[in-house]
């Protein structure tokens, strides 16, 4: 038998006054849930925040940064090459390198190990020039620059018969009757001084391919004329060649009001020490020939402009 139930009278309770099962079970329907705490709602916010937004979107966001970071450290590179400054243009470079998406390949990667290994040999760090070529090279087989680049290494590195290759490479990836592979594999034999008889054939077929040949062919030409022993020819060819590199420095200064200032200063360094070597190849020419002070205002002026076999600006 149920228990009677009394109020506080003594009096019993009627059962019709007792909630039925269904008014029990809307009576617990209607009780609100308490609520979490604002501390609680900041740490589900802060954990959407620093993990799960990020991890949503950082497929997308990460490439965009790193594409921003070696933009801005490839144009900082040359920014400070313009100024000369080879440490702040290396370490430009050794960020974009690092940065630079290897899946993506938003940079050729290639081009800019071969870019900090001539800065690298031009800041008299051969070792650190060979292994960023031999790198560029690992990382695409057929970068035409890179072992152009390596050919350069390898002479200051003395290594000829390393160059000599490297220049016949270059030579078979390029595109067929290539003036500048030509001009290429004529300049190293040159300054290795092996087979300057194909070297000439290599230089002379440039400029009948070109017709009106540049002043690096000229220069080229005339250099290995001098090797011959045919000195006066080579004075000739010479003096065109930096004749020809002494206008283009000047069209470059005509336009100087409508040319980046970073751009014009980078054409003009290398303007200068294209000069360099051309200066110094005529001395050497003239030197031979007799005309012994002609030589001396050449080396001179070669030196000023840059001329350094040990910085590979040769």
């Amino acid at each position: 038998m149920a228990e009677i139930r009394r109020d506080n009278l003594g009096f019993p309770i009627p059962a019709s006054f007792d909630a039925t099962p269904v008014e029990k079970n809307i009576q617990h329907a209607n009780v609100r849930p308490k609520q979490p705490g604002s501390t609680k709602r900041f740490i589900v916010l802060l954990i959407m925040t620093l993990v799960v937004v990020p991890a949503v979107l950082a497929p997308t966001i990460i490439p965009k940064i790193r594409l921003v970071v070696v933009r801005w450290s490839v144009n900082h590179a040359k920014t400070c090459e313009a100024r000369n400054d080879l440490e702040g243009a290396i370490a430009g470079l050794d960020r974009a390198i690092a940065w630079q998406d290897r899946q993506r390949a938003n940079f050729n990667l290639p081009r800019l190990l071969s870019m900090r290994a001539m800065l690298r040999l031009e800041n008299r760090d051969k070792t650190g020039a060979l292994e960023d070529a031999n790198e560029a090279i690992a990382q695409n087989p057929q970068a035409i620059e890179a072992y152009r680049v390596r050919a350069m290494v390898r002479v200051c590195l003395d290594d000829p018969e390393g160059a000599l290759k490297d220049a016949e490479r270059v030579l078979e990836l390029s595109p067929e009757s290539d003036l500048e592979a030509l001009n290429h594999r004529a300049y190293i034999r040159a300054l290795v001084q092996r087979q300057l008889p194909e070297a000439l054939k290599d230089v002379d077929r440039a400029i009948a391919l070109q017709g009106d040949p540049s002043a690096e062919i000229l220069d080229t030409r005339g250099y290995i004329l001098h090797l011959l022993g045919k000195h006066q020819e080579a004075i000739d060819e010479m003096n065109f060649a930096i004749d020809t590199m002494q206008q283009l420095r000047r069209q470059n200064l005509l336009l100087a009001k409508q040319m980046n200032p970073i751009e014009l200063a980078r054409r003009l360094r290398s303007i200068d020490h294209s000069l360099a070597v051309m200066l110094h190849h005529r001395a050497l020419a003239c030197k031979a020939a007799g005309f012994v002070s002609q030589a001396e205002q050449d080396f001179e002026i070669a030196r000023q402009k840059g001329f350094d076999p040990s910085r590979g600006i040769f």
